[in-house]
């Protein structure tokens, strides 16, 4: 049996309320203009936005369409995926019952999974509650997201080859993004509160909050009614694509929302954690849940002053222009969205949009918070443009010349019947190599609805293309010994 040697490279209708008298010019006048020119120029089919100021709604309003076909407009309730935006609401549900005494941050993730383990029988020992939801367990960013990611897998299986996961680094001294961290708390907060992570967040969360229309899991997808469709890129392309099924990391990414559920969701958190009158997160969780557990990296900004960024329990936290701002981002097949708070500005934003391949969804942010401090304008839309399509060109190249390697036709360095077989990886599991027309064919054990097609472009590599376009073009190396093939590299 050969094995895989995994290398992960990721990547209407308006309602306004004016109730005070310093909205921004940029609102008022210019906010409508300029979401309707990057929309064009980004290629976005729908997008929605909303803000809020001193506990009220200023704007509320969808822009663009559905989907692609033009034929449904978007409004305040247009449902989208706001994927990581979800691991916030999971922080602030474990703050909550941490704040009640049900539990401790520093409660180890055995005292409620006794039966986790991991490749280090130290760390799974140590390994806290605070750990998993701030990213300091030693993983790489996204290390073992092919794993779980639309995969067959159940939540049960995730978390016990999570454990079989080599972490990159020693335990608590890098700061990497890990999907599975959230799932694991959402584990452990099921046996603390004595119910399921999303009967916990409809029930203490999300009702209270009214936010009605708002989708726990994907699979409460089918059905629903003025939902966004999910779009993405292929070789520069528009191209509708199906929402993602993601239940068995649900507490990391699996929430949908509208901008109007979500507008709800701010003026908690800003307000002391009430909501119409009616105390429904404590403040204490709050900022419980916003406190900084890691420092993720040094940053700056192409404009004004910044110069950190930490990481709460599902909050990046980062200061600018003297401010704190507690925010998020999340990406999800077909959907980018951010949510950003300034808590001494009394000020919320979130932006929804429906495509995977833009970055307007964090320029328009930009935009707003600059208009409501006073600072200059400065078209953040199409600075990230201009480096979006620098970006694209430089891989448009590159992906050209690999095509242009494999139309050679270049002999193998062997029979094509010995690339042919079973590979296994004991995380990602079991890969199988057929032939196919000139070429390879290769499918996956835990992902049946998935498979490449592998052309041969010389030095022992093969270009790979995914059935689904989410997954890339990418390039495996094959280690060759002897005659005999030991292993290759997968990329996503």
């Amino acid at each position: 049996m050969k094995n895989i040697v995994v290398a992960l490279t990721l990547l209407s209708i308006c309602t306004i309320t004016f109730s005070q008298n310093d909205v921004p010019e940029f609102i008022t006048d210019s906010l409508d203009t300029y979401i309707d020119r990057a929309l064009k120029e980004w290629q976005i089919p729908g997008a929605a936005v909303a803000i809020v100021k001193n506990d009220k709604v200023v704007l509320q309003k969808g822009y663009g369409y559905l989907d692609m076909n033009k034929i449904e407009k978007t409004d305040e309730n247009t449902l989208f995926m706001i994927a990581s935006n979800t691991k916030a609401f999971t922080g602030t549900a474990m703050a909550m019952l941490e704040t009640e005494k049900k539990c401790s941050f520093d409660d180890r993730v055995k005292k409620y999974l006794p039966g986790f383990t991991m490749s280090d029988p130290w760390v799974a020992d140590h390994l806290t509650l605070a750990d998993v939801m701030s990213h300091r367990i030693g993983l790489e960013t996204f290390q073992g997201d092919f794993m779980y990611w639309e995969s067959a897998l159940t939540s049960d299986e995730v978390i016990e080859k999570f454990g079989q996961l080599t972490p990159m680094y020693d335990f608590r001294t890098k700061w990497g993004y890990c999907n599975a961290g959230f799932l694991l708390a959402g584990e452990c907060l099921e046996k603390i509160a004595g119910v399921t992570w999303d009967h916990y967040i409809r029930e203490q969360i999300v009702k209270p909050l009214e936010m009605n229309r708002t989708l726990v899991l994907t699979n409460e997808l089918n059905g629903a009614s003025n939902l966004a469709s999910a779009h993405t890129m292929v070789d520069g392309k528009l191209q509708v694509i199906p929402h993602c099924q993601i239940d068995n990391i649900a507490p990391a990414a699996s929430i949908t929302s509208s901008v109007n559920d979500m507008s709800h969701w701010l003026i908690a958190l800003l307000d002391s954690g009430q909501y119409n009158g009616k105390q429904v997160i404590s403040y204490q969780a709050i900022r419980k849940a916003q406190y900084p557990r890691s420092f993720n990296r040094r940053t700056g900004h192409p404009f004004n002053s910044s110069h950190y960024v930490l990481y709460g329990l599902g909050w990046d936290l980062r200061d600018y222009e003297g401010r704190e701002i507690v925010s998020h981002t999340g990406g999800v097949d077909g959907f980018v969205t951010s949510v950003t708070l300034l808590p001494e500005e009394d000020l919320g934003i979130v932006v929804l949009t429906n495509t995977d391949h833009n970055g307007f969804y964090e320029a328009l942010k930009w935009e707003i918070i600059d208009s409501y401090l006073g600072l200059p304008y400065r078209d953040y839309s199409q600075f990230y443009l201009e480096r979006y399509q620098q970006m694209w060109k430089a891989d448009q190249a590159q992906l050209d010349s690999w095509r242009d390697s494999a139309s050679m036709k270049l002999p193998l360095p062997l029979k094509i019947s010995r690339f042919e077989g079973k590979y296994k990886h004991e995380v990602y599991g079991e890969a199988y190599m057929k032939s196919k027309g000139d070429g390879l064919e290769l499918t996956f054990e835990h992902h049946p609805d998935l498979s490449a097609k592998l052309e041969y472009i010389g030095n022992n590599r093969f270009l790979t293309t995914y059935s689904s376009p989410l997954w890339g073009v990418k390039v495996f190396p094959f280690v060759i010994e002897e005659g005999q093939v030991k292993s290759f590299t997968l990329s996503v």
